[in-house]
């Protein structure tokens, strides 16, 4: 391991002084996610190698593994304590990497209950671009030393760094878990959610898709018990339940198939806004805060839209037209900040240039 590690960094510093650019992968399972533009005379720095859970406390729920490490590897792990990510990370293919999970920042089905990826990286290593090997945070959730840059490189897409390696908090799977289906418009399922999520239910997911509200509780017996009662419904089996939940997460249900001139958008508002009367809306996640559309509208209209109920559009999946950028630009005195932290871990620019901006 410690070979990969020197053939990184030697890469790096090569890259660096011929001013070459470096397009990190892993797996490659999120390459469609950002902005595609790529330099020509771009290298590719593979991180695959450079792979291995490196510690893992189950009585202390930390695990710290190296980057190229296969996601299925670390989960398979966590299954042998009955523990798992609590933020649900989409593969998207095989050979999803923690790092490439890490660096996109996407959370499943979980994320509006359990928190976002960032809210379990404890501490990360980076590799800068001078070739400098840095640590971050720790091993302990308690940490307050310094600035809490490990949590900054969750949805950096690799600008900043290659990540070497991460410390992350992981918990135990419940004793328990149901799904619960009931007939539902979309204007009728945000209010339900609303309320749903200011009592005390044991609500892990909700996904309204196709006049279907679903919604997963997981807990102790007793608890989801008790809430199924509660709340009537349609109830999956178990099984099912598991299964089903991992097709929303790796987006394998038909709400996420494009047909031709269709893209998909992610529009991120608050959960209690109500639904626009917009064409092209295939479901909702999150409490109501995701929302996602298969639409052939353009970037104005679809940041229009999440703009007008508060939030932001960000072109999931298919091609950014001319002068449309794939996140909502930033504010020039938010993009002089990500400048000048681009600057600082990668003077000379060479880490997936233009990946998250056109101008980072």
């Amino acid at each position: 391991m410690e070979q990969t590690f020197i053939r990184m960094r030697e890469q790096i510093l090569h890259a660096t002084h011929r001013h070459i650019p470096l397009i990190i992968k892993g797996g490659g399972t999120k390459d469609f996610y950002g902005e595609q533009t790529r330099p020509e005379n771009a290298d590719v720095l593979d991180t695959r190698e450079h792979s291995g859970i490196v510690a893992y406390d189950p009585a202390e729920l930390v695990l710290t593994a190296r980057a190229g490490t296969p996601l299925a590897e670390i989960e398979a792990a966590l299954s042998e304590s009955r523990q798992n990510l609590p933020f649900e990370p989409p593969h998207f293919g095989d050979g999803a990497t923690i790092g490439g999970a890490v660096a996109a920042g996407l959370a499943g089905p979980r994320r509006a209950h359990a928190g976002a990826v960032k809210d379990f990286v404890l501490g990360a290593r980076l590799l800068n671009g001078r070739g400098e090997h840095l640590h971050f945070g720790g091993t302990v959730v308690k940490n307050v030393a310094g600035y809490d840059v490990a949590r900054l490189l969750a949805g950096s897409l690799g600008t900043l760094g290659v990540i070497t390696e991460l410390s992350l908090k992981v918990l135990p799977q419940p004793f328990a878990e149901a799904t619960l289906q009931f007939e539902s418009r979309a204007a009728e399922a945000v209010p339900t959610l609303n309320a749903l999520m200011g009592q005390p239910l044991p609500l892990t997911a909700s996904y309204w898709a196709d006049g279907v509200l679903s919604l997963r509780l997981c807990g102790t017996e007793a608890g989801v018990k008790t809430a199924v009662e509660l709340l009537g419904g349609e109830r999956m089996n178990e099984a099912a339940s598991r299964s089903w939940w991992q097709t929303v997460r790796e987006q394998a249900r038909p709400e996420f198939d494009l047909n031709e001139g269709e893209r998909l958008w992610r529009i991120s508002v608050p959960d209690t806004a109500p639904v626009a009367d917009s064409d092209g809306l295939s479901s909702i996640e999150w409490g109501g805060g995701l929302r996602w559309y298969r639409t052939g509208a353009a970037a104005r209209e679809m940041r229009a839209l999440a703009q007008n109920a508060g939030g932001h559009a960000t072109l999931f999946r298919g091609a950014a037209a001319v002068g449309e950028t794939v996140f909502t630009p930033l504010p020039e005195a938010l993009l002089a900040i990500n400048q000048r932290l681009k600057q600082s871990f990668d003077p000379s620019g060479i880490f997936n240039p233009g990946r998250l901006y056109p101008k980072l």
